[in-house]
């Protein structure tokens, strides 16, 4: 049954609800990004606990009114009017009070949220709420949603993905160089604002899917993974909405086989697990590979000790040092050099001469910035360069 809803071969209805979490995940993805950059990520939990009160208001004024309480963009455009009343709070506190922002945020998130908890409960008794199920937007829940609730969620992600193309060049440069966007002729507080109201988006669309308590893990999770697949922000931006992407399509592929649970946690479960595969086998800044570099480093600092210490006539005492020696040839069983041992050890020892000339003329002042005991100097001077060098290392620098 995973298998038929990992291959979309679930029903119509399912592969329409996991490709509407798929889009939202693209969208929070590429949306997160820019507030994990401008180190602002958690107004995104500000604005997500800032929803609850919103989404029972518009509850309880659709069926006041008469109508479906039920129904989502109703739901949603509540739950944007409380979120949006969150942020104003979070930046009136950090503007016109001493308040941080992180504790500007502690406090709207903590109001909002239990405001909103004391509404949900006052809907659990009326007549019409102990069927309403607002408590899905808790955690998320995807069963039983409907085609056309799914279709909101899906042209929703797809939206914030348009508006996170068009507005990504501004959104870069005041994440980045606030003073330099200044001198372009941007706005801060507009880009600030544009970028507010991308994560206040993506949130309210996301609230049936993830739900509120966990939506900011989604906007959080694919760019900290994308963060290890690559240094261009550009390119961590589109790595983070398919890793966004990704957790959606598993999260709520594994829901649809699973009814009883809730579909935020599992997103946010696959969402992690990207995060730890990215953790660990990250090219660029992974755990593997920052781990074979220090291997690699070890091994030369090993090597180029045990030439040095051969060039100077020294015996070598460390094991590892003889391990590697041994392996690469160098040195015998017993830690007497080869041949190729004693002709390598021979210009290690003539290379660390050079360089201690080179570090002690004026002149080589930039070359001799690059020293670290480990590069050759033929990677840093011309011949020529190297030639006036050995004309002053005397009798024993003839090569």
């Amino acid at each position: 049954m995973l298998w038929d809803a990992l291959t979309l071969q679930l029903g119509y209805n399912a592969t329409l609800v996991t490709l509407g979490a798929m889009m939202l995940g693209v969208g929070a993805g590429a949306t997160g990004t820019y507030l994990y950059l401008s180190k602002r990520a958690l107004v995104s939990d500000a604005i997500s606990h800032a929803t609850l009160p919103g989404v029972v208001l518009g509850f309880m004024v659709m069926v006041a009114l008469g109508g479906e309480g039920r129904f989502l963009p109703g739901l949603m455009l509540g739950a944007a009017l409380s979120a949006g009343l969150g942020l104003l709070a979070v930046t009136w506190l950090k503007t016109r009070t001493r308040l941080h922002e992180d504790a500007a945020i502690g406090a709207v998130l903590s109001v909002f949220f239990g405001f909103g908890v004391v509404l949900l409960t006052v809907v659990q008794v009326m007549d019409a709420g102990r069927q309403a199920g607002l408590e899905t937007f808790l955690l998320g829940a995807t069963a039983g949603m409907l085609r056309d609730e799914a279709v909101t969620i899906a042209a929703g992600g797809a939206l914030v993905l348009a508006l996170v193309r068009l507005l990504h060049r501004p959104m870069i440069l005041v994440a980045f160089d606030p003073e330099y966007a200044v001198g372009q002729g941007m706005r801060l507080a507009h880009v600030d604002l544009a970028m507010m109201g991308l994560a206040l988006a993506i949130t309210v669309t996301g609230l049936k899917v993830v739900g509120l308590v966990l939506i900011v893990a989604l906007l959080i999770i694919p760019p900290v993974a994308a963060r290890f697949w690559s240094e261009r922000a550009g390119n961590v931006v589109v790595i983070a909405g398919i890793i966004g992407g990704l957790a959606g399509y598993l999260g709520a592929a594994v829901s649809a086989t699973a009814p009883d649970l809730p579909t935020g946690p599992l997103i946010v479960l696959a969402a992690f697990a990207l995060f730890v595969l990215s953790l660990f086998v990250a090219p660029g800044r992974g755990v593997l590979a920052a781990s074979v570099r220090h291997m690699r480093f070890q091994r030369r600092v090993h090597l180029r000790q045990g030439l040095l210490a051969l060039g100077a006539g020294q015996p070598v005492y460390e094991p590892l040092t003889l391990r590697l020696m041994r392996r690469a040839g160098l040195a015998r069983a017993d830690g007497v050099a080869t041949e190729a041992g004693r002709a390598m050890a021979a210009r290690a020892r003539l290379d660390e001469r050079r360089w201690q000339i080179l570090r002690s003329d004026p002149a080589f002042e930039a070359a001799a910035a690059r020293y670290d005991g480990l590069t050759p100097l033929d990677e840093v001077l011309t011949g020529d360069q190297i030639a006036a060098l050995d004309r002053g290392l005397g009798p024993e620098g003839a090569v």
